[in-house]
């Protein structure tokens, strides 16, 4: 099984090293790191699953837990924490519980952590193969809100810029962007030239994100030949069913 849990823990003890050779034994590889930014930083990347032994430290590591809940929620990186009643409710009070993946209350058995990690990284896997839909739009809040309710159904990736939306596009090929107009330094309609530009782009679906409804902003908007619009201010609802009626329609329909 593809998969790489990246374990957090001061120290070595029994548990960490029994759970990374039942890890290796269901092909899932491991790395470990101490309860530092600076470590973690260097191996977040290559992870798919933080793994954080709590209860380590004397007090409840506030700057930890602040990285881990905005790399995770930045990268989608799932985020597991493991530790007695008291340290998971210590962690409540800087995550969110929706930010976090699984929970782990101690005592637990190597094989329980090590079928529900595995379980976690067979679900993703499976995401993997849904639809992959880039969301750009410099208004960070918005950002995580959308990432939050299109990751129920789609395979996101979040940038807060127009030139990152590029560079991504360089190297991936997503089925849908999500594109805000407005936004400082290069604009939506900016980026949806530049991607138009390019050979390998040009043919990805953009619809345009906006805060503005009245028609003279609308018909701006669909003039920059864009595949439609999302106004920011519906529900949940109602833009989870735009995007899913525009990725099922067929593709007649989506380029009347």
């Amino acid at each position: 099984m593809a998969g790489r849990v990246l374990l957090i823990n001061r120290g070595t003890a029994f548990l960490t090293n029994a759970l990374v050779t039942s890890l290796k034994n269901a092909g899932i590889s491991t790395a470990q790191v101490g309860p530092e930014v600076e470590q973690i930083s260097r191996f977040e990347k290559g992870a798919d699953v933080f793994l954080y032994f709590a209860g380590n430290d004397e007090y409840p590591p506030t700057k930890l837990l602040q990285y881990l809940k905005t790399v995770c929620a930045d990268s989608n990186k799932h985020l597991c924490v493991l530790g007695y009643s008291k340290d998971l409710n210590e962690i409540g009070e800087i995550i969110p519980k929706s930010s976090i993946s699984r929970e782990f209350l101690r005592p637990i058995d190597v094989k329980t952590l090590t079928e529900e990690i595995s379980s976690l990284l067979r679900s993703e896997a499976e995401k993997k193969e849904e639809k992959r839909i880039l969301l750009v739009d410099d208004d960070v809040t918005f950002l995580r809100i959308m990432q939050g309710w299109l990751s129920e159904r789609y395979t996101i990736t979040a940038v807060k810029s127009g030139m990152q939306a590029i560079t991504f596009i360089a190297t991936h090929t997503p089925d849908l962007i999500l594109l805000d107009y407005d936004m400082p330094v290069t604009s939506g309609p900016q980026v949806l030239e530049m991607i138009r530009s390019e050979p390998s782009s040009k043919n990805i679906p953009v619809i345009f994100l906006t805060g503005k409804n009245d028609r003279a902003s609308v018909l701006n908007a669909m003039s920059l030949k864009a595949d439609g619009y999302l106004l920011k201010t519906s529900g949940k609802e109602s833009i989870l069913e735009s995007v899913n009626d525009f990725l099922t329609a067929p593709p007649t329909e989506k380029n009347e």
